[in-house]
């Protein structure tokens, strides 16, 4: 390393982000830019550690360790220390396609895994990786990746987020022919609709969109494979074809008073917002025009789900104005520091205060989060919209019978009523809608997902491959993108008999 004694020398210090009051009134980053020679000091606390686990990915209790896509962080590090910027995007690219989105929305599992975080503040790795790319692109470094010598493979990638991207994107880098297809009105999937825009600039993904495109990927927007593109025309069209089409079945609440209006799903609040964003010339403050049954606008606001998307939607809400805003979380809080048996490099299952539920304590005082909280039913007004939601406390405990996974039991005495006329579930996804698979013929788990080969993409029917959140259940956004490789790979090996794509 080019500072060994680094980590002995510098403190840890993270990005900056933009004051939560101020950032509350407008739909920009909240993340702010990091003056280079901080970077550069950040990037010399890289230690020179004998086994680098930031780059290990793989699962220890369920959970990453290590980043998935293997990015060869103390190499890039190092390189930002030296003040080699294109060198480090270099290295950055061998790995991952798009680093100016991991760099943004990736929880950092590689962080969770540094070797220095044993008993010091890890590396800011997601914050080097951010600038890396974003210096890419300010310098005129990131272009096409087009194939010296086309194939006449033909190949089609249904779905644009993540997993089809970075397919496309290896797949058009040797040679192939790519078309992608999304059923939404513009590419880019979950990276387009599925995550705010102060979280991650849509002119940030169009601006990839754009280089692949340049780069000879062809992208069909607005056409349901297997409803207003019939699935057979795939097999016919082309020599191979990728499914990566995601989790999409968003994870129900059946319970009494689910029918009453003002009860939606997270991913179609989310949507909404940012559609409305777009359509507005991105307007960074005011208001956006979205549809009043999706609009948090003077309302007390119910979020259910405690991960990421629920996060997502706080922080929504707030910035169109509701009037209150409370999520819950089944499981109980998590302690603030690791306990016993949640041990390095494992990912650290402490709690911490993420974007939107800063601005809630900005906004009304405290941490919105309601931990231990059972959703019990949902009671409506005279008009059949939702009014309240009934929740009880519960406690965990491992079964009597010597299950492994804890239980939770109702506390008597603790039922409370939240008012509430806007309620969004947010409890992640079940798997991959059906009626492209069925068309197609193609097997699935008992987890309703994709079944291949371990470690593999081939579906049962040849030609046909699977990557992504279709194939392994909901994810990161980092393991997408390490599907779509391995798809890429394996698809190229199909039509080429070899492959060298990594």
């Amino acid at each position: 390393m080019g500072k060994p004694t680094g980590f002995l020398e510098y403190e840890r210090r993270s990005a900056p982000d933009r004051p939560a009051a101020e950032r509350m009134d407008d739909w920009l980053e909240f993340h702010l830019e990091t003056d280079e020679d901080i970077l550069q000091t950040q990037a010399a606390r890289c230690m020179d550690c004998g086994i680098p686990f930031c780059h290990t990915g793989t699962l220890i209790s369920g959970m990453a360790a290590g980043c998935p896509i293997h990015n060869v962080i103390p190499e890039w590090n190092d390189l930002v220390y030296r003040g080699l910027w294109r060198a480090a995007l270099e290295r950055l690219h061998k790995t991952n396609n798009f680093p100016e989105f991991t760099g943004r929305v990736c929880p950092a599992p590689c962080e969770g895994s540094c070797v220095l975080g044993i008993d010091n503040p890890p590396v800011t790795i997601k914050n080097i990786e951010c600038a890396i790319a974003d210096r890419g692109f300010a310098e005129g470094w990131v272009t096409p990746r087009r194939g010296r010598v086309p194939t006449g493979k033909r190949v089609a990638v249904v779905g644009s987020g993540p997993a089809g991207l970075a397919c496309a994107d290896q797949l058009c880098s040797v040679g192939h022919s790519v078309t992608v297809y999304e059923r939404a009105d513009r590419a880019g999937g979950l990276l387009m609709y599925g995550i705010p825009n102060m979280k991650l600039d849509k002119r940030l993904v169009q601006r990839r969109l754009d280089v692949m495109a340049a780069a000879g990927v062809t992208f069909v927007t607005g056409t349901d494979v297997g409803r207003t593109y019939p699935a057979e025309r795939l097999l016919r069209e082309y020599d191979a074809v990728v499914l990566c089409g995601g989790a999409t079945q968003p994870r129900d609440l059946p319970i009494e008073g689910r029918h009453l209006q003002g009860i939606h799903f997270a991913v179609d609040y989310l949507q909404a917002a940012t559609q409305a964003l777009i359509a507005g010339g991105f307007r960074s403050s005011g208001p956006i025009a979205v549809p009043s049954s999706l609009n948090a606008r003077g309302k007390d606001v119910i979020v259910i789900g405690g991960g990421d998307t629920g996060t997502d939607c706080v922080a929504t809400a707030l910035r169109q104005g509701c009037r209150s805003i409370v999520q819950f979380e089944i499981m109980e809080r998590p302690p603030d520091r690791r306990p016993p048996d949640n041990p390095w490099p494992e990912w650290p299952r402490i709690y911490r205060l993420d974007y939107g539920h800063v601005e809630a304590v900005a906004r009304f005082g405290a941490d919105p989060r309601q931990f231990a909280t059972l959703t019990k039913r949902f009671v409506g007004d005279r008009s059949g919209c939702v009014a309240e939601v009934h929740t009880v406390s519960v406690a965990w405990s491992r079964p009597s019978n010597n299950g492994k996974h804890p239980v939770p039991s109702e506390i008597p005495g603790t039922e409370r009523v939240w008012p509430a006329q806007l309620v969004l579930l947010a409890m992640g996804f079940t798997g991959p809608e059906s009626h492209l698979l069925d068309a197609l013929g193609i097997e699935r788990d008992a987890r309703s997902n994709v079944k291949t080969a371990p470690g593999r993409y081939a579906t049962n029917v040849e030609g046909i491959f699977a990557a992504g959140d279709m194939r392994r259940g909901q994810s990161l956004v980092v393991w997408a993108i390490n599907e779509g490789r391995g798809a890429a790979r394996d698809c190229d090996a199909f039509l080429m008999g070899t492959s060298n794509l990594p």
